[in-house]
């Protein structure tokens, strides 16, 4: 009601202005006011992106921590580059205008209907522009999307609600297969065990990866869309439900290098999910260790197989693979 009020005062007061002719004066000066108010917010705004952007780098630009990052980092600044050069232009431009052709009395407006030449100019170079940078990031894209080197360190990374869970293979190099009709409270990947590649597969805690060798993620998801964020090896990936996906690269610095390059004794790497996925989406962190080669293989020969850590699924092996299962798990010993 007060606003309904207030707003047929001002109905009023600008017909009494019409009355005495005193409408026009104050739109004049209005549009003095708020041009301005326009330059001054524009000076002010362009002087606190730059303050933040170099105040605040440190916090937004994590070191990078894989090789194919640093490509990643190029075709990422050149873009923003870029797009900050246009958009300082553009907005200089149009907040000049804004205070240079303010209202004045005896002036008209110049009428400028069209111009093909600048058309042409405004719609080529753009059209330049950004074919460059997407066939810059196409290139990016395919090298990571292409097939991984052989002998890459293969980790499986299963996203559900709400957590991560992990499996390698074995001495096979091979991971086993998985069904979902066997999934189960225990067997969350579903693992099948009529695959003997399935006996020596194992499941930490948090991943582990080698310094300088490839690594494959092949990653999936039990129930709901997940993502699969690493943002040190510039990696992020969705867990989509029915498609597994993957995502190979090369870590290049240890845990500990990346403790003392960030003077963070308590640094970790971690993988999180950057998909909301639900009420207990953000406990979805992983603990990524990245060692020497020959810490991981010492790590790695220490792990023990699934299977050998849950006895019970040897009624899931078919008979005549029985012996080998044992074998592999050294179940065979106990």
């Amino acid at each position: 009601m007060i606003i309904g009020i207030l707003a047929i005062v001002y109905r009023i007061h600008g017909l009494v202005d019409v009355a005495r002719n005193t409408h026009q004066k104050r739109v004049t000066s209005s549009n003095r006011i708020n041009a301005v108010l326009l330059f001054i917010f524009l000076i002010a705004g362009v002087a606190a992106t730059i303050w933040m952007s170099f105040s605040w780098f440190d916090l937004y630009h994590l070191p990078v921590a894989s090789e194919h990052g640093k490509s990643t980092d190029s075709i990422f600044w050149i873009t923003m580059a870029v797009t900050l050069v246009v958009f300082f232009i553009t907005q200089i431009l149009l907040f000049f205008f804004s205070f240079r052709y303010r209202y004045k009395e005896k002036r008209d407006a110049f009428y400028y209907p069209e111009n093909n030449r600048l058309e042409i100019v405004w719609t080529i170079v753009p059209a330049i522009v950004l074919s460059l940078l997407i066939f810059g990031g196409l290139k990016a894209w395919n090298n990571l999307m292409d097939d991984p080197p052989e002998q890459s360190e293969v980790v499986e990374i299963l996203g559900y609600q709400f957590a991560w869970r992990t499996r390698y293979p074995g001495n096979d190099n091979q991971l086993g297969a998985y069904d979902y009709r066997m999934i189960d409270a225990e067997n969350v990947f579903g693992m099948d065990f009529r695959d003997r590649a399935s006996f020596d597969d194992f499941s930490p805690r948090e991943v582990h990866l080698p310094k300088g060798k490839p690594v494959l993620f092949k990653i999936r998801a039990r129930d709901v869309l997940h993502s699969v964020f690493a943002p040190h090896f510039r990696l992020k990936m969705d867990a989509v439900p029915g498609m597994p996906t993957s995502f190979w690269f090369i870590p290049n610095k240890t845990t500990e290098e990346m403790r003392v390059e960030t003077g963070n004794p308590d640094f970790n790497y971690e993988i999180a999910c950057a998909e909301l996925c639900g009420r207990g989406h953000f406990s979805m962190r992983l603990l990524v260790v990245v060692e020497e080669p020959e810490d991981y293989e010492k790590w790695k020969s220490e792990q023990k197989s699934w299977l050998s850590n849950n006895p019970d699924y040897l009624s899931k092996v078919p008979e005549d693979l029985k012996e080998l299962a044992l074998l592999k798990t050294g179940l065979d010993k106990q």
